[in-house]
C-alpha cells in the first residue's frame, strides 16, 4: 500500500483506533509506533513515505502472527 497523497502532503495513517498493542508497541489502527505518531507533524513528507513503508511491512507481520495464532 502506497501512502496516500492530500494537498498538504503525505496523508496520515490515523484511522481513529489509537489503542497500543503491549506486545507489539504498535497502535492497533494505523500500526505506528507512538514515537512515529507523536513525531508525525514534525516528519517531512519522505520521512512519512518511509514510515508508510513500515506500516506495510507490518501488516505483513500482523497477518503473519495472526495465521500462527500469534495475535498482533
Amino acid at each position: 500500500m502506497t501512502a496516500p497523497v492530500d494537498p498538504r502532503g503525505v496523508a496520515s495513517p490515523c484511522i481513529s483506533v489509537c489503542r497500543i498493542d503491549e506486545a507489539s508497541g504498535w497502535c492497533e489502527g494505523c500500526l505506528r509506533t507512538i514515537d512515529e505518531i507523536a513525531a508525525w507533524s514534525l516528519l517531512d513528507d519522505d520521512e512519512k513515505r518511509a514510515v508508510w513503508r513500515a506500516l506495510s511491512q507490518r501488516r505483513l507481520e500482523r497477518r503473519r502472527r495472526a495465521a500462527q495464532g500469534g495475535g498482533a
